[in-house]
């Protein structure tokens, strides 16, 4: 394996990628991606101004048609536009597509909020009005700025990291407290069951109260059943 060079500069080291990325940013370019992301943030914000009694689903783009949370979503797409809900989304494929697409044929609003990557992320056919996003914190940061409810189907790394931030803002007051609902036992009760006894009980780095913060169900009615009386709020 080839052993890479530490690069100093002004007494800051650090070591490159491992895909040919230049030593050291000169200042001039740190300063136009602060703007970049400064720019991301005004125009998403702008952007969820125009939109009211947002839900954000969360979830795998992995998840094909066929598969039974892709039906759910759907389902609960639906049950959110018949109710006047706005449908949030990544706007990609996977679970994604699947609200998208559940609130678009009940003729409800449609969002995909969308970041490019280099495998999977594709803006879905269902999606009415979007915003493509370069940076995934700030297009994180919008999927939770103004939502009233946010529904986690399965997913990955992503799907988790989502929820586990979410989490967290509404623990620590950070964030009002909305409803925040899980879809799927069978894959979310073994990481709960984990925090419980681990986390929780034997190493108390949690409060018994925080598992208290979100709830788990197994299918579009019933998570729609703790969405339907939530109330709008503002951002953060």
């Amino acid at each position: 394996m080839k052993t890479q060079k530490k690069i100093c500069k002004n007494g800051n080291c650090r070591f490159p990628s491992l895909h040919n990325e230049p030593a050291v940013p000169g200042m001039s370019e740190i300063t136009w991606r602060i703007f970049r992301i400064m720019a991301e943030f005004v125009e998403g914000f702008q952007f969820l101004s125009e939109t009211s009694r947002e839900v954000t689903i969360f979830g795998s783009a992995r998840t094909h048609e066929s598969d039974r949370w892709y039906k759910e979503a759907v389902k609960l797409g639906r049950l959110l536009a018949k109710n006047k809900f706005t449908v949030i989304t990544g706007g990609g494929p996977g679970i994604m597509e699947a609200g998208n697409k559940g609130a678009f044929e009940e003729g409800g609003e449609s969002i995909g909020l969308n970041i490019q990557l280099p495998l999977e992320q594709r803006t879905n056919p269902y999606v009415k009005t979007g915003r493509a996003f370069h940076y995934f914190f700030t297009r994180k940061v919008m999927m939770a700025a103004s939502a009233q409810a946010y529904v986690f189907f399965p997913g990955g790394f992503g799907t988790l990291d989502e929820f586990m931030e979410m989490v967290v803002l509404i623990q620590t007051g950070k964030a009002q407290k909305v409803p925040m609902v899980c879809v799927g036992r069978d894959f979310w009760t073994p990481l709960f069951d984990w925090v419980q006894k681990v986390v929780c009980e034997k190493y108390g780095a949690i409060s018994e109260i925080d598992t208290k913060l979100y709830r788990v169900v197994d299918t579009a009615e019933e998570a729609f059943a703790f969405i339907k009386d939530s109330k709008e709020r503002t951002i953060f």
